[in-house]
């Protein structure tokens, strides 16, 4: 990432002292396209795309949708106030689900070399159900040696008993998301755990030696400053996170807080994050995305992302197999998230795909763009044209504006296999087109185009999908400016 003058261009949009600034918090895009722009399929066999997840270089995902309590701010598939007994209906679901899905991908033989546990919180399950949903997946799934295993947790959660679970089970990530180390923005945020009880909980992570540990924080918090961000943030180092992500608080609809009326500062949280930023970067954290710092030095490794196969288990898990993304109906409130629940519950084939997005070449490259350019080391002008046969430049012009307004800068790095990192060597702009023999071109962001990474994206999105999801919005009489969607793990 290049420091490319700055902070300027965050300013400038949010315009101080003008009535007409725009938000630099729009949307979050982890993501493309946004699960509310899905609509019903025509019973789609997964058979006909099992091919995609032939062999090794997969990823799994498991949903848990049960959570103690719903945080102020959550518009995750979430329900709370779930005993044993919904849980087990639950689990019994997704053993089916798993004996039809691993029927259909025995001729491909599959592997997965990734698996993630979310939700909801996945450690609300009592131990023997959490063991027992564990047991479920790698009953019949087969995984590569060295599997990434990554399980998320909150605070009140994170109990020795079940972080001895995580370990049986193989676990080498788990991520945690404290928020803040300041009661009284806990309480604004609608967390029932307390500062003390994420010290504790920290603390046990870190003594069960997990390889990876990931902690969560959010600025822009009503009352929240930049040195009580700081302030939590340097305790948090205390602990030797290896990574920590950190998200601007979005009052999303269907969440408590849009419910009571909050609303954000964005010039409040656009100083959060620059001074955020810069403390992290200056801690030896590399920063590979708007949110995303990691323990370390060097440029990230590259990673194919615009078309890795993911499949998902559980209700509300999204599944990424080639043009084709599903997932059960978009829900957030309770009582909506329950009918999608019930209605896994009752289903006896999950092997025909009912609900989802069948991406165009067009929304294929939107994604590829979206899913590289915004995350570190950025997308390679050559691999870009090998995939699809065009410009990246051409099919997108914004492009060129963006470059223009110091948002992003171009970059000559050495070819690197995906995987590996790219050597990095950035060019003067009056050296570009003298150097010859340079295998690879990069569009990589500046520190000013990464902070407005939540501002540029949404502007990535085509026509079509837009309207999908206004339309959304309208049938769910939610409309508001933008449609934040899960935080993404990146």
């Amino acid at each position: 990432m290049q420091e490319c003058g700055g902070f300027g261009a965050l300013i400038k949009i949010l315009g101080k002292g003008s009535e007409t600034a725009m938000n630099p918090y729009t949307q979050y895009m982890y993501s493309y396209p946004h699960k509310t722009a899905y609509r019903p399929l025509p019973a789609i066999p997964l058979a006909t795309y099992a091919p995609f997840l032939a062999g090794t270089g997969h990823s799994l995902y498991l949903h848990l949708p049960f959570c103690q309590a719903k945080c102020g701010y959550c518009n995750l598939f979430s329900v709370t106030a779930q005993g044993k007994t919904a849980i087990g209906r639950y689990l019994d679901a997704l053993e089916r689900q798993c004996r039809q899905y691993a029927k259909v991908l025995e001729p491909v033989q599959t592997v997965f070399s990734e698996f993630a546990v979310g939700g909801g919180t996945p450690l609300y399950l009592p131990v023997d159900q959490l063991v027992r949903a564990f047991s479920i997946v790698q009953t019949y799934f087969a995984f590569a040696p060295g599997l990434e295993f990554a399980v998320e947790t909150a605070p009140n959660q994170t109990s020795a008993e079940k972080l001895e679970v995580l370990k049986q089970a193989g676990v080498t990530r788990v991520s945690m998301g404290i928020q803040s180390f300041s009661d009284q923005e806990l309480n604004v945020l609608g967390r029932v755990h307390r500062a003390d009880e994420a010290r504790e909980a920290l603390g046990l992570l870190k003594a069960y030696g997990f390889a990876c540990i990931n902690v969560d924080f959010i600025y822009g918090i009503a009352g929240q400053t930049a040195e009580s961000l700081l302030d939590s943030l340097k305790e948090a180092l205390e602990y030797g996170p290896d990574e920590i992500f950190l998200y601007p608080l979005y009052v999303s609809h269907g969440s408590g807080m849009q419910l009571q009326g909050a609303a954000v500062d964005a010039q409040a949280a656009a100083s959060q994050y620059q001074s955020a930023s810069r403390f992290l970067r200056g801690q030896g954290y590399r920063q590979d995305s708007m949110r995303r710092f990691v323990r370390g030095q060097g440029v990230r490794a590259f990673s194919e992302c615009g078309f890795g196969s993911s499949l998902g288990l559980g209700c509300g898990a999204r599944s990424y197999l080639g043009n084709l993304h599903f997932c059960s109906p978009y829900a957030v409130e309770q009582e909506e998230c329950l009918e999608q629940i019930a209605s896994y519950g009752r289903t006896r084939d999950f092997t025909k795909i009912m609900h989802g997005f069948l991406l165009s070449e067009e929304e294929e490259k939107r994604r590829y763009l979206i899913r590289h350019l915004f995350i570190s080391p950025g997308i390679s002008l050559q691999r870009y044209k090998a995939q699809f046969q065009s410009s990246v430049m051409e099919d997108f012009p914004v492009l060129r504006q963006w470059m223009e307004a110091g948002y992003v800068c171009r970059e000559r790095r050495m070819a690197a296999a995906p995987g590996e990192a790219a050597a990095e060597q950035p060019v003067p702009a009056v050296e570009r087109g003298k150097q010859a023999g340079c295998p690879e071109e990069w569009l990589v962001m500046s520190a000013e185009g990464l902070a407005l990474s939540d501002y540029l994206g949404p502007q990535l999105i085509s026509g079509q999908v837009q309207k999908a999801m206004e339309e959304w919005e309208v049938q769910h009489g939610q409309a508001h400016d933008g449609l934040p969607g899960q935080p993404e793990k990146l």
